[in-house]
């Protein structure tokens, strides 16, 4: 099995080769960030986690440029980081963790716990805060 870093690198070739510079552009970005984390931890081979957060973080970046300039680079660039990332999860499927979180909790939920408990999820974590503040 691939690991994500793998695969954003051997797809970021691939669009080297066919010249399709907006993939070639946004992969080669990801691929500096992977590295340059990876130098600063001292880590050779990072796991699909950390890489997912270099993901998460670009996918939050291009959100608020589209939000500020709706920028139809930042848009193509978007779209390409999404076919890495898990499917996100909807409104209900948060609604029901959340409810799953509070009937396995003795005491009242906080927006700290809940918000460790998708700390790993592909959620937009903005969505996560407005549901549990709906639920409360």
């Amino acid at each position: 099995m691939t690991t994500l870093k793998q695969r954003i690198s051997a797809d970021h070739m691939t669009a080297f080769k066919a010249r399709d510079n907006d993939r070639k552009t946004i992969l080669g970005v990801l691929k500096a960030a992977i590295q340059t984390e990876e130098k600063n931890s001292g880590v050779t081979d990072m796991p699909d986690e950390d890489v997912m957060k270099i993901l998460n973080k670009t996918v939050k970046s291009l959100n608020e440029t589209i939000a500020l300039a709706d920028d139809q680079e930042s848009k193509t660039q978007l779209a390409i980081i999404e076919e890495y990332m898990p499917k996100r999860m909807s409104r209900e499927e948060v609604s029901a963790k959340i409810d799953t979180l509070k009937a396995a909790s003795d005491v009242p939920l906080n927006i700290g716990v809940v918000m460790k408990a998708f700390a790993l999820d592909a959620v937009d974590k903005k969505m996560v805060s407005e549901v549990f503040a709906e639920m409360k």
